[in-house]
């Protein structure tokens, strides 16, 4: 795409990137424009340069005078209009910070943003632009470098986008079930930068793969729980009942990723009465380690609030109506709450389940790390303090002792994690003392030996209460 490749120019040589429109604006303009109120960054932006022109012109999405930009590229590849001297933006061009903040991934180009307030509601097509969830998805992705990558449901192409500058050379596929989306992921990666070209394939969940196998799969999915009538938006509602979609790509997955492959993605779980949510999430899984995190549930009103300012139908005449049909829906379903998370599966002839709920604030990216949190399922699971090997305590560990002022003992030992997944645990004498002494190349027997003479207490007993407590801290991350 010659045009594009002249829009990018023009881009990267403003400092059209994430980092360049951050200085641009300032923390009070950026507040604003992060809670969708452009005055601020209006007032920030009135100096006529090209980076201020960009940013008018894409993120605000307001005109600009055609003289102030070098209007060709931008016209022949189909991203402005111009007319009466003004250039306004057909379609929104948005810079990619990468995942570790460090520098910049590329460009996203999707559908004009529709502000809540502009009496305007997406089309069924439209689509969508960054947001939260793609950018929690893009952290989640990991960081070991992978050759073949599928991303399922791709929108504009921010997984893809952010996966091509962490894998140069990768072979990326890409689908949805929206030809629009697809194009507009093309115009993405395009004018993200050089590699090896993209394949792009319209169809729905892993059916356009059939036979195929990745080293790993990720999926912003349409995991919207709506109403089955009424209107409904590609971007983020399959058309199947429920939480199906998401179950299906968790049970398609195993058949498609190679041995030790991931697949990772962010789903929608309903809550249904009577039925634990973490067992049913359990079962959707075969074939592989899992590892199923809920970050967030919400009430039906509040999840039915949430959708539909999503769509801007707030405020409008039929808002009552399709609020009034959400809740009737989810009444009928027996629907408690809706759960919101990441699920990420790898590949394994042993597979490790893990469903929990974590609602605090993580180290970020967890992609970062999150290979080590499987294993360290894995490894929880065959331990014992007579298999031989030895442990490492986590680095960064702070440890809390909890009593009254001058007691001689603690009522409580907690061990807390500095980073990471920030877990905290209560643990008795003998966890505490070998994260102290657990350097990763001691022998475990001589250390329970040493803690037994310490504490005064039968080196059966140590030893026993080590096998008790141990898998479960080394499934958390406190020991590997």
């Amino acid at each position: 795409m010659p045009d594009l490749l002249r829009v990018r120019e023009l881009l990267t040589d403003a400092g059209y990137t994430v980092a360049g429109v951050r200085e641009l604006l300032g923390p009070v303009a950026g507040g604003a424009l992060a809670r969708d109120e452009i005055v601020p960054a209006l007032r920030a932006t009135r100096g006529g340069s090209p980076l201020e022109a960009l940013t008018r012109l894409f993120w605000l999405q307001v005109p600009v005078d055609a003289a102030s930009l070098k209007m060709d590229a931008l016209l022949d590849a189909g991203l402005v209009e111009g007319a009466g001297g003004e250039l306004r933006a057909r379609l929104r061009v948005e810079p990619l910070e990468s995942v570790d903040g460090d520098g910049h991934a590329g460009y996203a180009v999707s559908d004009l943003k529709i502000r809540p307030g502009s009496g305007r509601v997406p089309a069924g097509d439209h689509v969508v632009g960054t947001g939260g969830a793609s950018a929690n998805l893009a952290r989640l992705a990991i960081h070991r470098a992978v050759d073949n990558v599928l991303d399922v449901g791709t929108g504009c192409g921010v997984q893809a986008v952010h996966l091509a500058a962490r894998n140069p050379g990768a072979r990326i596929t890409a689908t949805d079930v929206n030809p629009r989306a697809l194009d507009l992921a093309a115009m993405s990666l395009a004018l993200s930068g050089e590699g090896a070209p993209p394949e792009f394939i319209e169809g729905s969940l892993l059916e356009p793969v059939q036979g195929r196998r990745f080293d790993l799969i990720v999926s912003n999915p349409p995991f919207v729980v709506a109403p089955p009538d009424g209107r409904r938006f590609t971007y983020r509602e399959s058309g199947l009942p429920g939480d199906e979609f998401c179950r299906r790509l968790v049970a398609a997955a195993p058949a498609h990723l190679n041995e030790g492959g991931y697949c990772q993605l962010l789903a929608n779980w309903l809550h249904v009465d009577g039925v634990p949510w973490d067992e049913r999430l359990a079962s959707w899984t075969d074939g592989c380690d899992a590892w199923i995190v809920q970050r967030d549930v919400q009430d039906p009103a509040e999840y039915a609030e949430l959708w539909l300012r999503d769509s801007c139908e707030a405020g409008t005449p039929e808002y009552r109506a399709r609020y009034d049909a959400w809740l009737d829906h989810f009444e009928r379903q027996g629907v408690t709450g809706i759960g919101f998370g990441w699920i990420t599966l790898r590949r394994s002839e042993s597979p490790v389940v893990r469903v929990e709920e974590l609602r605090h604030a993580v180290e970020q990216p967890v992609g970062g790390y999150v290979c080590d949190v499987l294993d360290g399922f894995a490894s929880a699971a065959e331990f014992s303090t007579g298999c031989g090997r030895p442990l490492a305590a986590a680095p960064g560990l702070a440890q809390e002792q909890i009593g009254p002022p001058g007691a001689e003992d603690p009522e409580r030992i907690v061990l807390r994690q500095t980073g990471r997944l920030r877990r905290a645990a209560d643990v008795g004498t003998v966890a505490a003392a070998l994260a102290g002494v657990c350097d990763g190349a001691l022998p475990l027997d001589p250390l329970l030996a040493a803690i037994a003479q310490l504490t005064g207490m039968a080196e059966d007993e140590v030893r026993a209460h080590a096998d008790t407590v141990l898998p479960e801290l080394i499934a958390d991350g406190f020991f590997s």
